[in-house]
C-alpha cells in the first residue's frame, strides 16, 4: 500500500482503487467497500460522498494514515475498530476492543421490542438491558423511547466505560445508567417485580465453538462478550431465571440466540416452565430462529 512519499499529489480514487487492490491481494473482504469507509473516516465525510471526491488531491498525512489503516485491516483487525466506530440503528457508537462490535442481526432484537404494543403504550417503562457491551441496545432503545427508564448492565467495567462514553457523545447521559453487575448484586439495584422489559445479546457461543471462530473475531473481540459455557446457554439461563423474578406481571423479555446450536427451543421450554407465556421464536433475515420474545403470565 503507497504511503505517499516524495510522489506528485494523489487522488482519492487514484488512493482508493491502491487500497482496494491492496486488500485485494490480501484476501480482505469487501475490499472496495472496505477502503471506501477506511477514506469516508478519515475524511469525516459520508461514504456516499466519496465519487464526488475522486479527483480531489489527497494530502499526504491522509495517505499515510490510509495507509496506516489498510495495513492494520490486512493485518486482521476488524474495520470497526480501526475506524473506531460504526452505525448501529439511527446512532454512530464508539467502537474499540472493549466491546463486540454491534452486529446487524441486533438490530431486530431492538426491532422486536420496540414492536411490543404493551411497551408502547407505556409512559415510562422500565427496561433493562443486560450485557450492554457497548451499549447499543440500551442507547437505541433510549433514543426510540423518550419516557423510558433504562438500565445496561455488564460484568466488564471496560465496556460500561465504553457504554458511558457513547451515551455521552449521543447526548443520552443522563437517560441511562450503567451498572457492573459483578460489583453489585442484581437484587440490590432492583426490587423483584418491577421492570417492564428485559432486552439482552448475551454471550452465547458455545465454548468450543468460541475457538473456531474466525480470527479477526476470536483475536480482537472480547471472549468475554462471547462464551456462553459449555453449551452457549450458561448466561441466557441465568438471565431467563432472574427475569421471572424481575419481571412485573406481563413484563416482557427478547432474547439474541445461537441460531446454529438450536438454543431457541430449549430455552423456549426452560422459559414455560418459569412462567413465561406466551414465548416466540422468531427468525432472522437467513430464516434461523435467533430470538426469542415472552412475557411474564398474569398468574406467576
Amino acid at each position: 500500500m503507497p504511503d505517499g512519499g516524495s510522489a506528485p499529489p494523489r487522488t482519492l480514487g487514484w488512493s482508493l482503487d491502491a487500497t482496494a487492490a491492496f486488500f485485494r491481494g490480501h484476501g480482505v473482504d469487501s475490499p472496495r467497500a472496505t477502503a471506501e469507509w477506511l477514506a469516508a473516516r478519515l475524511l469525516r465525510c459520508a461514504r456516499g460522498e466519496l465519487a464526488a471526491r475522486r479527483d480531489r488531491a489527497m494530502p499526504e498525512p491522509l495517505l499515510a494514515a490510509m495507509g496506516r489503516g489498510a495495513r492494520r485491516i490486512a493485518a486482521g483487525e476488524p474495520l470497526q475498530y480501526v475506524i473506531g466506530q460504526w452505525d448501529f440503528r439511527d446512532l454512530t457508537l464508539r467502537t474499540d476492543r472493549r466491546a463486540l462490535i454491534p452486529r446487524p442481526e441486533t438490530e431486530m432484537l431492538v426491532d422486536l421490542a420496540l414492536s411490543s404494543p404493551r411497551l408502547r403504550a407505556m409512559e415510562a417503562p422500565r427496561v433493562v438491558d443486560y450485557g450492554t457491551g457497548s451499549g447499543c441496545i440500551a442507547l437505541a432503545l433510549a433514543r426510540a423511547w423518550p419516557g423510558a427508564r433504562i438500565v445496561g448492565l455488564d460484568v466488564s467495567e471496560d465496556a460500561l466505560a465504553l457504554a458511558r462514553e457513547n451515551a455521552e457523545a449521543l447526548g443520552l447521559a443522563g437517560r441511562v445508567a450503567f451498572i457492573n453487575v459483578a460489583t453489585t448484586p442484581i437484587d440490590e439495584i432492583f426490587e423483584g417485580g418491577t421492570l417492564d422489559a428485559i432486552v439482552s445479546n448475551p454471550p452465547y457461543i458455545p465454548s468450543a465453538a468460541v475457538d473456531r471462530l474466525d480470527r479477526k473475531v476470536l483475536d480482537h473481540e472480547p471472549r468475554l462478550a462471547l462464551d456462553g459455557g459449555p453449551d452457549g446457554m450458561a448466561v441466557l439461563r441465568q438471565i431467563c431465571e432472574e427475569a421471572s423474578m424481575l419481571l412485573a406481571p406481563e413484563g416482557e423479555l427478547y432474547l439474541e440466540v445461537d441460531a446454529e446450536s438450536g438454543q431457541a427451543g430449549p430455552l423456549s421450554e426452560l422459559l414455560r416452565e418459569l412462567g413465561f407465556d406466551p414465548v416466540r421464536a422468531h427468525r432472522d433475515l437467513a430464516g434461523h430462529d435467533r430470538f426469542l420474545s415472552a412475557s411474564l403470565s398474569l398468574g406467576v
